[in-house]
């Protein structure tokens, strides 16, 4: 029985890191009374409320975590 529980958990594990992606890129345009950025190869996404932006802005490498299937940006972090 404890074996069957692990499985469960662990499948529901792998599950819910399924459903995210990510994309690394520079940022050609920030819009912070939108919550939107643009990267340089024509992607846009739109930044979740609460998701930290300080220092997004034209030129920056960044890394975006987001919903799989969306545009919608979960995560965002700048690349040094």
């Amino acid at each position: 029985m404890k074996k069957i529980v692990a499985i469960a958990f662990a499948s529901v594990a792998m599950l819910s890191t399924a459903f995210a992606g990510e994309i690394e890129g520079v940022v050609k345009t920030f819009d912070a009374a939108a919550n939107t950025v643009e990267l340089e190869t024509g992607e846009v996404y739109t930044i979740a409320q609460g998701v930290a932006v300080e220092g997004i802005e034209a030129g920056k490498t960044v890394m975006i975590m987001f919903t799989d299937g969306t545009t919608d940006a979960t995560e965002i972090a700048i690349v040094e």
